[in-house]
């Protein structure tokens, strides 16, 4: 089975913050986030994929997240390229 992990960003208070996960279906994931009925720390924000890659497996996928999570010069690349090419206002 395929899993993705992901990088999904938010605006709060004007600034971008991110959640690192992993799924087997990423358009589900991400309506479940935005729904309010994904991890708590994701309910009552408006949600958008900034990052995501495909992995063999869970196990693969599961340390995957773990370093991306981890990885912060990685996660402000993202948020850069972000601030550089999508306008988030109307989130």
């Amino acid at each position: 089975m395929t899993y993705f992990v992901y990088l999904i960003g938010s605006y709060k208070l004007s600034k971008l913050i991110t959640y690192v996960g992993y799924t087997n279906n990423l358009k589900k994931r991400l309506e479940l986030h935005n729904n309010g009925k994904g991890a708590k720390f994701t309910r009552g924000k408006k949600w958008r994929i900034l990052y995501s890659e495909k992995c063999g497996s869970k196990i693969i996928a599961m340390k995957r997240e773990y370093v991306i999570k981890k990885d912060r010069k990685f996660r402000n690349y993202i948020k850069n390229k972000v601030y550089e090419n999508i306008n988030f206002t109307s989130i």
